[in-house]
C-alpha cells in the first residue's frame, strides 16, 4: 500500500511534492521521514510521510548536529570573541599538549588536527559529554602531525571548538546556542532535549541493507586500531553503537555538540535559514562575509578517517564539493549518520533540511537527498 504524503508546498515547488512521493512509494513499507525547505527565508515545502510520524516528530539528527555547534562557533567568529588563526591553546592551555601548542582554531575546525579519538576509548557516558571529551583529548597525543593532514573527527569536533567556546565566554557551547540560535527562531533542533519534549522523540531504527549491501558492508577493514575505528570509538572496551546512539537518555539529554542533536526537518531547514536570510522579520544571524569564510574548501582530497575523498569548510561539510555538485559554490551544511541531511546555499537562498528515521545505506546523508535536494534547487531557481 502507497503510502501518504502529507503537508504543503508552495506554488511553484509541486514537483518537489511529486518527487518526495515517488521515493517513498519506493521505499520499505515502514519507511518515516520528513522534508523541508526554506527559500530567502520563507517556507516553500513541508512533507512528511510515515505512520505514526507527524511534522512535529523528532529524530536523532546525529552529526548535521555539528552545523549547529559551529554555527555558534562562526557567530562568536563574527563578533571577534573567537579568532580564527589563534592558537586553540591561547584559549585553552592545556590543549598545548603533545606537540598541538601551534593548532590553530581554524585548522581544528577543518578537522586537522589529529586528535580523532582517544587510547583505550570512550564509555557512553564520556560519549555524552562534552567536558569529559575534552579533558581526555587535551592531553592526548595526535594520530597525525597537526596541520598537515585532515580526517573527520567524529565524535570529538564539537567537544574540541566546543572547549574553546567555554574557555572563552565562560559558557557551554549549548548555552550559547540555546540562547542565541535557538530560542529566538523556536527551532526545533535541539542541543539537550528537555524530559517535557521526549514523547515526541522517534526511536532510531537499525540500518536494513539488502544482501548485496551487507556483503559490501562486510568486506570493509574493521580493525579495531584503524584510524576509522579511534574516530568512531569502535576500539573501547564497549564500543560505540552509533546507528542506536540517538536512544540513550543521556546522549538525547546532554546534546554532545559532534553527535547528539534531537531535530525536525523544520529544525534543520530552519536552522540554515535563519542563518543566511532574513525569517520572520528577524535578520541573519551570519553576514555574507561570514559564510564566506566558514563556506571556503580548507580540506579536500583524501580524508584520513573516512578513507575516501572529502571536503570541508570550517565546522561544515563543503556540501557543494562533497555531496551535491549542483548547489552553489560555499554552500554550508552537514549530514547525519542515519541519513539525514541539511545546508545553506547563499547564492539561491536556499535552505534544506531532511530526516528519517531508520539509518540508510552505507550512512552520511541517505541517497535519496541526491534527488530531493535537487528537485528543490530546481524549483528555487525557477521562482
Amino acid at each position: 500500500m502507497t503510502q501518504e504524503i502529507h503537508g504543503t508546498v508552495a506554488d511553484g515547488f509541486e514537483a518537489v511534492r511529486e518527487e518526495f512521493a515517488a521515493f517513498v512509494a519506493g521505499e520499505r513499507p515502514d519507511y518515516e521521514g520528513q522534508l523541508c525547505a526554506y527559500v530567502h527565508g520563507r517556507k516553500v515545502v513541508d512533507l512528511w510521510a510515515g505512520k505514526g510520524a507527524d511534522a512535529g516528530s523528532l529524530y536523532g539528527v546525529y552529526s548535521a548536529t555539528k552545523g549547529a555547534a559551529h554555527l555558534v562557533v562562526a557567530l562568536l567568529v563574527q563578533e571577534g570573541t573567537l579568532e580564527l588563526d589563534r592558537e586553540v591553546a591561547y584559549y585553552w592551555p592545556e590543549f598545548a599538549a603533545e606537540g598541538k601548542d601551534a593548532l590553530t582554531l581554524r585548522e581544528l575546525l577543518a578537522h586537522r588536527a589529529g586528535v580523532v579519538g582517544a587510547d583505550g576509548g570512550f564509555t557512553l557516558e564520556e560519549v555524552a559529554d562534552d567536558r569529559a571529551i575534552a579533558e581526555r583529548m587535551a592531553g592526548q597525543r595526535p594520530f597525525w602531525r597537526p596541520g598537515t593532514a585532515f580526517g573527520y573527527h567524529a565524535l570529538v569536533i564539537g567537544a574540541l571548538t566546543g572547549e574553546v567556546v567555554r574557555r572563552a565566554t565562560g559558557r557551554t557551547l549549548q548555552e550559547v546556542y540555546e540562547e542565541r540560535v535557538r530560542a529566538p527562531f523556536a527551532l526545533d533542533f535541539h542541543l539537550g532535549l528537555p524530559s517535557t519534549l521526549d514523547a515526541r522523540f522517534r526511536t532510531a531504527q537499525r540500518m536494513a541493507p539488502t544482501p548485496e549491501q551487507r556483503a559490501l558492508i562486510d568486506a570493509q577493514p574493521t580493525g579495531p586500531h584503524t584510524l576509522t575505528a579511534i574516530a568512531f570509538n569502535r576500539h573501547a572496551a564497549h564500543p560505540t553503537d552509533l546507528e542506536t546512539l540517538p536512544n540513550e537518555p543521556v546522549v538525547r539529554a546532554q546534546g554532545p555538540a559532534s553527535v547528539g542533536g534531537v531535530a525536525s526537518a523544520r529544525g534543520l531547514a530552519g536552522l540554515y535559514a535563519a542563518a543566511i536570510s532574513e525569517v520572520d522579520g528577524r535578520a541573519p544571524l551570519l553576514k555574507r562575509e561570514t559564510v564566506a569564510e566558514f563556506g571556503q574548501l580548507h580540506s579536500a582530497g583524501h580524508d584520513l578517517v573516512a578513507r575516501t575523498h572529502k571536503a570541508y569548510g570550517l565546522g561544515f561539510q563543503a556540501t557543494a564539493d562533497s555531496a551535491h555538485p549542483f548547489l552553489g559554490a560555499g554552500t554550508i551544511g552537514h549530514s547525519g549518520a542515519g541519513g539525514c541531511q541539511a545546508f545553506a546555499d547563499p547564492r539561491s537562498g536556499l535552505a534544506y533540511g531532511y530526516t528519517r528515521r531508520r539509518c540508510a545505506f552505507p550512512g552520511g546523508a541517505a541517497p535519496e537527498n541526491n534527488r530531493l535536494a535537487a528537485a528543490v534547487h530546481r524549483a528555487a531557481l525557477a521562482r
